[in-house]
Formats: C-alpha cells, structure tokens, sequence
C-alpha cells in the first residue's frame, strides 16, 4: 500500500500556486480570490464591481462550479472575458486549474483576474491559487455566527464583503459581531457592507481593489 501524505500535496499546490502568482506578476495582473457559501452572492458582486471599475481595470474571470455554467454565462454579457472550470464534485479550485484556466486567457487583455471559487466556507481554505488577494463573501441570510464557526476562510482572507445588507433590518444579523470576529481572525482585513443590486457600497470595494492593486 501507498500512501502520499496530504502536506505533500499542498505543498506541490503552493509552489504551482507561486509559480501562477509569479506569472501574473510579470503580466501586470492582479489576482482576487473570491470565497463564499453557495448563494452568497459572489456573482452579483462581480457584476456590480465590474460597473464600479468603469475602465480603472480590465478584468477577466475564472468561474469555479462543481457543474454548469451559468455564471459564466452571466458574466459573458458583460463583455468580461470569462473561463469557466468545472470540478465534476471536487469542493475548490487549486493551483493546477487556476494555471490551466488562465492559459485559455491567451490574448484577452486584462489587469485584473477575478477568481470565483466553488462555493464552500471549507474546502476553499486551504489552497493558494496564486491571487494577490482573498476577499470573503458572507451574506446577511447566512447569519453572524460564520467566522466563528468558519474561523480559517476568514483568518485567511484580507476582506470581508458583507452582501444583501439592504436586507439586514428584515434579519437578525449583527454587522458589530461578524466585524469583531473577522478583525480578531484577521485584524488588518477590511470590511465592507453592499446591497450589490441597488449599487450600495460597491465604489468603496473598488477604491479599496485599485488601491491594493497600485493603482
């Protein structure tokens, strides 16, 4: 029998993952990593911040599902490049996808690569794609209580994206408890509150995106 330890395969995941990073730095791309729970709204916040951006970065994605397409599909109408990967059951993406997915972005061009990952508060932890940057997503209908039950996706992220919040008066969710959990996890993360329908909070996100990109 063999048996090939997990820590070897994250290990062979990071260093691909630092190859990718190291490609995009010589592209000028800056790589976002966008977590979530299933529903969060990861989606729509691509599309909102997408029109926020309004020509201070060209963006492309790699859209991450188990199975499907469709926001990929959706992102497609916007003009935005878009390479959709479909695990067939695993619960992440990982370095080797983000590598593969990015090589059919041969030509596009784009400064910005948002990376939609599978929906899911665990599996998405633990693997570097290459991105510059992890940003959460977490939805007001999801509840408060995510980082402290979740406490590695948001201890690994360097925001916190609180989406819905125009539903918030209509939920019990404390926008002060998921705050303090998130700045006790990741004490420099930013945290922002959209409603990315009406346009709410997404001008902050971007500043904070251009900024982080250097420009």
């Amino acid at each position: 029998m063999k048996i090939v330890a997990a820590k070897k395969i994250l290990k062979a995941n990071d260093q691909l993952a630092e190859e990718n990073r190291a490609k995009f730095d010589a592209a000028g791309v800056f790589g976002v990593n966008i977590v979530g729970s299933p529903g969060a709204g990861k989606t729509t916040l691509l599309e909102g911040l997408f029109k926020g951006l309004d020509g201070r970065a060209r963006p492309a994605v790699i859209e991450g599902d188990i199975a499907g397409s469709i926001d990929a599909e959706r992102i497609g109408k916007l003009g935005v490049p878009v390479v959709q990967i479909n695990t067939d059951g695993a619960c992440h993406l990982d370095a080797p996808m983000i590598a593969a997915a990015t090589a059919q972005l041969d030509g596009e061009r784009f400064d910005m690569l948002f990376i939609e990952n599978v929906g899911n508060l665990v599996c998405t932890a633990g693997f570097d794609l290459g991105e510059h940057l992890r940003v959460v997503v977490l939805s007001t209908s999801e509840g408060d209580d995510k980082a402290a039950k979740y406490p590695a996706i948001f201890q690994g992220s360097d925001a916190l994206v609180i989406t819905k919040s125009d539903l918030m008066p209509h939920l019990n969710f404390d926008p002060e408890r998921i705050t303090a959990d998130m700045k006790r996890l990741a004490p420099n993360a930013e945290v922002f509150q959209v409603a990315a329908l009406k346009g709410e909070g997404i001008p902050a996100v971007v500043d904070w995106l251009v900024s982080k990109r250097g420009g």
